[in-house]
């Protein structure tokens, strides 16, 4: 089980992992001895904390920079503890310990008292998800063992963590210098009769495996060997949850690719048949498709990442300048890496007191805020209350990493903030795709049709027109080439403030994936009247040429349709009249 300690600045946290370490014989044979005779030999008392102060800087300057990890084990179970730095201008690091967190201890300073990070640190918890807490009311020798002192920081932390969400299995008052209430009673607290923090620790579920959720395995590089004869592109990255066997069908995320797996690969193993979550691991696959990295990998048939570009998200700010609109950021999540901004602040909470400011302009340094981002192009991500590690990212800002935060929702695009009916200066790609003779081209008549009447900028890309002017085959290559080429048109349109409707076939995924990473706000609109009701309609005669032979890879008989795994809306004319079909595009797109 990973545990997290923090606390504000000395407060005692190293020294009571230190203790721990100690009291329950987890230390290597001579560690102890090694520390005293460091100290000896710089003129310093010895102290429990420097058996985690594993950097040189750290002993020099007597605070915890980097989250420092240790093996820790009691009769029950093994733990890796996580010593979270205390200094606000570490808290990065403390989060970036925290997120791997399933518990925290929270320390408290008996004299010093509840400060401005204690409290910083408990919403932070409450927001990375920690919901097993304990707080230990540290250096109770200092203050007498007074029980009055333990109540009343009892009473008033409680009521603060309880406000963001946090409620502690266990207040315990200790000493981290003399080992009091760690790993048993205390003689000198007689009035308290609660657990140990060893005992507290041993009451802690360990959250589920990981194993158990369903797979993803962001791509961080395609590694091709050629000696030897050796052909095989190897789909590299760590496992973050689930399982992979050898035959699974991997769904790439964004692009939609999807190829199925030959082989796993392990350095200096023989054969694997299964990689499952924690593993660095390798795959390779029977279809060459071109994967790049940030991909996010998924098994078909488990529950598929969120492709998005505006996210709702909570996080916390420690640039050194403000968090603002209209500047680029680099937000990392996974191993992708994407151009964000900052659409809108809905509201700002001061961690320390809780004050919160509603549609505050920019986000400053320690602020934590819910935010609006939107994505230059689309990111593969889960919501936190889904699978939190693939919801958590970092924010960069001129090669610093200066935010992070977590996942809560992804935004429909069509109700950016603000967005007035008649108002169309940010453009976007309708993209109607569906059987031939399904209905696209007639619902993209209409649809332009009522935005024009409304006043908006409108442009129609057909299919049959648009192979007039760039004409081009069927094979599935030319199909691919010409989406590719309406896909750009489409989106240097909408670049210019455009709403483009483009009624295309388009029968492959990753044709319409690619669509969607170029454009700043796509709408998938897939048509989805089946091939017998098109077939019947047959409008051009295309169905009966296709039957008779005169006509060969005619999509939907003897070329493959892949239809949408996830359009943002799904229309089947057979039910639905041209009438309702504009009205729902309008809708999606704020405009009705």
């Amino acid at each position: 089980m990973n545990i997290v300690v923090a606390g504000h600045v000395d407060h005692g946290k190293s020294t009571i992992i230190g203790r721990l370490l100690a009291d329950t014989g987890s230390l290597p044979e001579g560690k102890i001895e090694q520390i005293r005779e460091l100290c000896a030999r710089t003129a310093r008392p010895f102290e429990y904390a420097f058996l985690l102060d594993a950097l040189k800087d750290e002993r020099s300057q007597g605070i915890t920079i980097d989250s420092a990890r240790v093996f820790f084990t009691s009769p029950r179970r093994t733990y890796v503890i996580i010593d979270a730095p205390g200094h606000i201008e570490f808290l990065k690091n403390m989060v970036s310990g925290a997120a791997r967190a399933e518990a925290a201890f929270l320390v408290i300073d008996a004299r010093e008292g509840i400060r401005e990070n204690s409290r910083r640190h408990g919403y932070l918890m409450g927001m990375l998800g920690i919901r097993q807490v304990a707080v230990l009311i540290n250096k109770m020798d200092l203050v007498d063992h007074e029980e009055r002192v333990f109540e009343a920081l009892l009473e008033e932390y409680a009521e603060f963590l309880a406000a963001v969400g946090v409620a502690p299995a266990a207040f315990i008052p200790v000493s981290g210098a003399h080992g009091d209430n760690l790993v048993g009673p205390s003689d000198a607290m007689p009035w308290y009769t609660g657990p140990s923090a060893l005992e507290v620790l041993d009451g802690f579920s360990p959250a589920p495996p990981a194993t158990a959720s369903a797979f993803r395995m962001p791509v961080q590089d395609v590694y091709k060997f050629t000696a030897g004869g050796d052909d095989r592109r190897i789909v590299a990255g760590t496992v973050e949850s689930g399982t992979l066997r050898v035959g699974d069908t991997v769904v790439f995320h964004p692009s939609g690719k999807r190829s199925r797996v030959r082989s796993i690969e392990a350095f200096n193993r023989g054969p694997q048949h299964s990689a499952r979550a924690g593993q660095a691991t390798g795959f390779t696959l029977d279809e060459q498709i071109y994967v790049a990295r940030g991909q996010v990998a998924a098994r078909e048939g488990e529950t598929a990442p969120h492709a998005a570009t505006r996210l709702s998200v909570s996080l916390f700010w420690l640039g050194r300048a403000a968090f603002v609109p209209g500047r680029d950021y680099a937000l990392k999540l996974g191993t992708a890496r994407v151009t964000a901004r900052l659409e809108s602040v809905e509201r700002v909470i001061d961690a320390s007191d809780l004050r919160i400011t509603e549609h505050k302009p920019q986000v400053d340094r320690h602020d934590v805020a819910d935010c609006v981002l939107r994505l230059r192009t689309p990111i593969a991500l889960d919501l936190v209350d889904d699978l939190a590690t693939t919801s958590r990212f970092v924010l960069v800002d001129d090669y610093e990493i200066s935010g992070g935060g977590i996942v809560r929702g992804v935004l429909d695009e069509a109700f950016a903030a603000g967005r007035a009916a008649g108002e169309a200066d940010d453009g976007a790609v309708v993209w109607l795709t569906g059987l031939s003779g399904s209905g696209k081209s007639t619902i993209a008549d209409r649809v332009a049709t009522d935005l024009r009447a409304r006043g908006h900028r409108v442009e129609l890309l057909d299919g049959d027109a648009m192979r007039e002017v760039f004409p081009t085959g069927f094979t599935r290559e030319d199909r691919h080439e010409h989406n590719r080429r309406m896909a750009f048109l489409a989106s240097r349109l909408e670049h210019h403030g455009v709403i483009v409707l483009a009624s295309f076939v388009s029968p492959y995924r990753a044709s319409r994936a690619f669509a969607r990473s170029l454009t700043r706000r796509f709408i998938e609109v897939h048509v989805a009247t089946p091939l017998e009701e098109c077939e019947r309609r047959d409008v051009k005669g295309l169905y009966a040429r296709a039957r008779r032979g005169e006509i060969t890879g005619f999509t939907g008989l003897d070329d493959p349709y892949e239809p949408p795994e996830a359009a943002e809306l799904t229309i089947d004319t057979r039910g639905t009249s041209v009438d309702e079909a504009s009205r729902r595009i309008l809708e999606r797109l704020g405009v009705a």
